[in-house]
């Protein structure tokens, strides 16, 4: 795994569907602006120099096709580790856990439908872990108005948006935090899936801190965040 020592990693999560982008591939394979998605996250993420190793966890079906799509896209500074993800985002998270070489000490979990995520962002999240937080969650605070609503679709509550925060990723944890939430989460079978890996801290009593996000951190879900990510990288490409 190259020539240095690897003590920090970053998993990126890559098995999605991607079904609200319509008709295709899985998500992390979509293209923008004539790559795919995760090649896009991936370099991203490989910019930043605290990163020692990326593990992708991808379609069951594309492992040897990401493969050979990341082969030339990482600094040789960078090891690369390719496996099939799970049969969900918090299965794929753990199966690419298990092979994290033993001298890992911090680990961020990515999604790959976050291509644009910039390099700054990345090392502000591993410098927090690294100043001794044992979980951090990159958020934006919350711009619209928001409404707590019940089942027949009626009002209850307008929630105080002032402490509400939108979470990104990528998100950072020291590693041991991270195997502790992880295997709690496995022992709840079902019941311990979750859309991001704080979730999963938090439920064990974890403190989970938030840092400044970034606006270019979005993540692609629908055709309008493709255009969006379009837009960003032209623009992107226009100031180098």
């Amino acid at each position: 795994m190259g020539g240095g020592q690897v003590t920090t990693a970053v998993v990126v999560a890559a098995a999605g569907s991607g079904l609200r982008l319509g008709p295709g591939p899985a998500k992390a394979l979509r293209e923008l602006s004539g790559e795919p998605l995760l090649v896009h996250a991936v370099r991203s993420l490989a910019a930043a120099p605290s990163i020692d190793l990326l593990v992708v966890a991808a379609p069951a079906d594309q492992v040897g096709t990401v493969r050979e799509l990341l082969a030339d896209v990482l600094p040789e500074r960078v090891a690369l580790v390719v496996l099939a993800g799970g049969a969900s985002r918090t299965a794929s998270v753990r199966l690419a856990l298990g092979v994290l070489p033993a001298q890992v000490d911090v680990v961020l979990v990515h999604d790959a439908a976050r291509p644009l995520v910039p390099t700054s962002l990345v090392e502000a999240v591993v410098a927090a872990v690294r100043a001794g937080a044992g979980a951090v969650v990159p958020g934006l605070a919350v711009a619209d108005t928001i409404k707590d609503v019940d089942e027949a679709g009626v009002v209850t509550s307008t929630v105080d948006r002032s402490r509400l925060r939108s979470a990104q990723t990528p998100q950072g944890f020291s590693r041991a935090v991270l195997m502790a939430a992880h295997e709690a989460a496995r022992a709840a079978g079902e019941a311990g899936e979750a859309t991001d890996d704080a979730a999963l801290v938090e439920r064990i009593g974890g403190r989970v801190i938030v840092v400044p996000g970034s606006q270019e951190a979005f993540k692609v879900t629908g055709p309008l965040d493709l255009l969006l990510a379009q837009a960003v990288l032209a623009a992107r490409r226009e100031q180098q």
